[in-house]
């Protein structure tokens, strides 16, 4: 606003009453402009984010709807839906030896009537149904421990009873692997467990004696899971996310750590480094985490590797919404640079051609000063702290720090793409509260995180769930093999 006396130079002499309703009129319009600035940054805020979805941000897509159309960021691999050439089809076969054979035998011609009783039959045509028989019934067993007094010494010796035979009336591991099966594998909540336990076996139970096997596959299951963390700190390649979780009522945090033949399951009350040094892998890992970029696991000093379907996600959603181009670029050289390593791998080698790889360093180099020339560093406010950087500039700026982590499948084949793998593993989990909304207590998130995570472990490496759910039940779990790969 210019003064009195500058306004009179340039405009001419005014009034007192004139210059009040100038200097009024400009303080106003001054406010609009702030107002028109602030209403401008927040419609595109908002518009940015009813622009993300599953393909542009880490939003799942059962939040995308049905009005949006679901798009890949996966590139097509040229084969026809459904069973590719080579793949082992399965179908419904004849069974050589049926449990039961039903015979239906014409008494009567079809066309005239005549008694058929005495006519031998002529042939046969045979057709089998597939069924399983009535649900079962839950049968007692009892078991009686004979007392016998030695008539030499007098001593009493009582017969021994079965292993897991522990209480006066109990539940056997039959019933209960299968309780466990409902509850941590197809996530069922407790009352629909309780309705299935009726429905199918005609057993009443409560919801306290479903708490109680629970607990009791936890505790069996304690020096599996301290040999599941110890074989994952020594890994070469581990995969760490992370997610949200309610407890009783309040915010926790679900830590999966993962390989192709391990799965470890954690709720902490914070996310970061006091989580991490709580659950101790990090803190003893030699070999390379792969993670998401959350500022925690830099703490720690082990190789990194990031997951490019984040970045993949982000980059989207910067050329999508913002319109740099500078992240479609970045974009197809991560996509080639995937598909050169895939080739090598095929054809055998252990890296890249350096022919192939020199030029996708370049790109890269040249996509990222592109993406600082769009997003140049915020002009300083005067207010306390760091400018606030752009989305495209944040984003821009850790694909520059980072290069070496972001790029480790590059260089390194035994580092995969994505973090996808942990992923999967948390996927399960977000079902799970999906279905049950949330967990009661921490005993009782503690003991489906350590059961949840024996059975994909124990998927992983192939056994039947059933199998390894009844041999926790009957208090000798089948150990998996805890040897950490990628």
């Amino acid at each position: 606003m210019l003064t009195r006396e500058q306004f009179e130079i340039t405009y001419g002499t005014v009034s007192d009453a004139c210059f009040a309703l100038i200097t009024e009129m400009d303080a106003r319009l001054s406010a609009q402009q702030e107002q028109i600035a602030a209403l401008t940054a927040l419609v595109k805020q908002l518009q940015d984010r009813l622009g993300k979805d599953s393909h542009n941000s880490s939003k799942p897509p059962s939040t995308d709807g049905f009005k949006k159309k679901p798009v890949s960021l996966r590139r097509k691999a040229g084969g026809k839906p459904g069973g590719q050439h080579g793949h082992p089809g399965r179908t419904l076969e004849f069974c050589d030896s049926p449990a039961d054979t039903v015979p239906h035998v014409p008494t009567h011609c079809c066309n005239c009537g005549t008694d058929l009783s005495e006519v031998p039959s002529s042939g046969f045509e045979r057709r089998q149904m597939h069924d399983v028989p009535p649900p079962p019934k839950v049968e007692c067993v009892e078991h009686r421990s004979y007392s016998k007094c030695c008539p030499n010494c007098g001593t009493t010796t009582k017969g021994v009873l079965p292993a897991g035979v522990e209480h006066s009336v109990q539940y056997g591991p039959r019933l209960t692997a299968i309780i466990l099966y409902m509850m941590c594998y197809q996530l069922l909540p407790s009352k629909r467990t309780v309705e299935f336990a009726r429905d199918h076996f005609g057993v009443s139970l409560s919801e306290g004696t479903l708490l109680n096997i629970m607990q009791r596959a936890y505790k069996t299951l304690a020096s599996i899971e301290a040999d599941t963390l110890e074989a994952l700190s020594k890994g070469e390649v581990i995969h760490f996310d992370e997610t949200g979780v309610r407890i009783a009522g309040l915010l926790y945090w679900l830590h999966v750590i993962c390989t192709n033949g391990l799965t470890y399951y954690s709720c902490q009350k914070r996310r970061g480094r006091a989580a991490m040094d709580e659950i101790g892998v990090l803190s003893k890992l030699k070999g390379r985490a792969m993670h998401d970029g959350w500022k925690a696991y830099f703490f720690y000093v082990c190789f990194h590797a990031l997951c490019n379907a984040h970045h993949l996600r982000e980059l989207t959603s910067v050329h999508e919404q913002h319109g740099q181009q500078w992240a479609a670029d970045m974009i197809a050289v991560l996509l080639d640079a995937k598909a050169a390593v895939a080739a090598a791998v095929e054809q055998g080698k252990e890296q890249v051609d350096p022919a192939l790889l020199s030029p996708l360093e370049n790109r890269y180099q040249l996509a990222i000063e592109a993406g600082h020339k769009a997003n140049p560093p915020p002009e300083a406010t005067g207010k306390r702290g760091r400018p606030k950087r752009s989305v495209g500039g944040n984003l821009v700026r850790r694909l520059d720090d980072y290069r070496k982590e972001t790029l480790a499948f590059l260089y390194d084949f035994n580092t995969p793409f994505d973090n996808n793998l942990a992923e999967r593993d948390v996927r399960m989990m977000k079902v799970k509260q999906k279905v049950s909304g949330c967990f009661r207590s921490t005993a009782g998130a503690d003991a489906f995180c350590r059961i949840r995570g024996y059975i994909s472990t124990m998927r992983k490496q192939g056994h039947d769930v059933l199998d390894v759910l009844m041999s926790v039940c009957e208090g000798n779990p089948i150990k998996p093999v805890t040897i950490a790969t990628a």
